[in-house]
């Protein structure tokens, strides 16, 4: 068969397996690997191989920095940070300001927080926002949401950016270089429509917001100081990007031995691995029961375990891709170059709006169109961080039922079904536009 048709058809297997059928991720991936194998010219002897070499050559790298991106956010979590973090923000902004406020604060807690945890611990600070202003839950509700999503999808060391930026071969400095910015234009945009599109309900915030345990630091009444609080995130993004700095040559050059120590601090796993530290000491008293099996370690490797396997499945999917001879395939369509960035944008937001995680559609994504980078026109470490950047775009539209997320924001805001799929649902198709547009217009002025 040819593998254009295949891949079509195996694209729609994992929208049908992972939304209608229910199937895991990772068991839904291994199919589509295996059967795309069968239908295009992969020797069959060879297919398991090819599928045990990319699942291990991926999670072989990407796996500890996953673990330890989800070691960062559990304890920032757990020890109050964020939300001291989240009070710095909220104070600095104005509780007035409650769009601009929460949409920032989403931005920042996501990096390292995932969606559903950040907008649980945050849930609690819109209603106060609200109560001071005597306004509606909804347009901070709203901000917050979007403002989560922006960084959950598009800024490493979030698990769905950093797996894209292994699977394509993108540099992780470049994608934070260029992933922040993004995600701060869009998180505008969110706020925005959070501010015009959040009139349109009223609904009052709780007297008594119910208060997540993660809100009040382990031991600690006042919580990690702001310095403390900071330097786990801060750290690895400011080293990733300083290392992905100094391999340019026009600054090597001028920086001698000390680059070489500057690019081997700045390997994501050693950068990750120095803001892991930096997290163990957070709690004003940090235990070994913290680090035990049933403490934060625990619950930090339970929370990536799985992503680390998709993240390998999606590896083996595109190893297999590359063994069929796709690229030469879909070098021959033409215009297919003339699609660059659009084409992993617009798979990706297919597959997020047909099964509902955008962790899954961005891995997903990025496993297919690995392959079909050259055949796009995506060669360069830029095109490679852009395509990176694009598909979390693409991911964030279109949130609804099928998504946890949806429904974890229109219960802590008190909203109805209908009210969540009119005002929330569409805001994420107008961050991905704004997204899309933005990551076209870099590319365009970077290119």
């Amino acid at each position: 068969m040819e593998p254009m048709i295949a891949l079509l058809l195996a694209l729609a297997w994992v929208v049908m397996a992972t939304g209608w059928l229910r199937l895991h991720p990772v068991i839904a991936l291994l199919l589509a690997a295996l059967g795309y194998g069968l239908l295009t010219a992969v020797p069959a002897g060879e297919i398991v191989g090819h599928v045990g070499a990319g699942f291990g050559a991926t999670i072989g790298y990407i796996g500890p920095i996953i673990l330890l991106g989800s070691i960062i956010g559990v304890f920032l979590e757990r020890s109050g940070a964020a939300a001291r973090l989240a009070r710095l923000l909220m104070r600095g902004i104005g509780w007035k300001r409650v769009t601009i406020g929460m949409g920032g604060m989403g931005l920042v807690v996501s990096v390292p927080v995932f969606c559903d945890s950040g907008f649980i611990l945050l849930s609690p600070l819109n209603h106060a926002a609200a109560r001071e202003s005597n306004g509606s839950v909804v347009p901070g509700a709203l901000a917050l949401a979007l403002g989560l999503y922006a960084g959950h999808t598009m800024v490493p060391p979030t698990p769905g950016p950093i797996a894209a930026a292994e699977l394509l071969g993108a540099d992780l400095g470049f994608v934070m270089l260029l992933g922040l910015p993004i995600a701060l234009l869009t998180t505008c945009a969110g706020a925005a429509y959070a501010h015009f599109v959040g009139r349109r309900a009223f609904i009052a915030p709780d007297a008594m917001p119910p208060e997540p345990a993660s809100m009040e630091p382990a031991g600690d009444k006042t919580g990690p100081s702001i310095g403390k609080a900071l330097a786990p995130v801060a750290l690895p993004i400011v080293l990733i990007c300083l290392g992905t700095l100094v391999a340019l040559p026009s600054v090597s050059r001028n920086m001698g031995d000390i680059s070489a120590i500057v690019a081997w601090l700045g390997q994501p796993i050693i950068a990750l691995g120095i803001g892991a530290l930096a997290a163990l000491a957070l709690p004003d008293r940090l235990t070994r029961d913290m680090l035990s099996e049933s403490g934060w370690i625990g619950d930090a490797i339970r929370d990536c375990a799985v992503i680390i396997l998709i993240t390998g499945a999606g590896g083996a999917f595109g190893r297999v891709l590359a063994e069929s001879g796709i690229a030469s395939s879909v070098s021959g369509i033409a215009g297919i170059e003339g699609l660059g960035l659009l084409l992993p944008l617009l798979i990706a937001a297919a597959i997020k709006t047909g099964q509902g995680s955008s962790t899954v559609a961005i891995i997903t994504t990025a496993g297919l169109t690995a392959p079909l980078l050259p055949s796009l026109g995506l060669e360069s470490d830029m095109d490679r961080a852009l395509a990176t950047i694009a598909i979390g775009a693409g991911a964030m539209a279109i949130s609804h039922v099928n998504d946890s997320f949806f429904w974890v924001v229109s219960r802590l805001s008190n909203m109805s079904t209908r009210q969540a799929l009119t005002l929330y649902s569409p805001g994420t198709l107008v961050q991905a536009v704004a997204a899309s547009i933005a990551v076209v217009t870099a590319s365009a002025l970077l290119g």
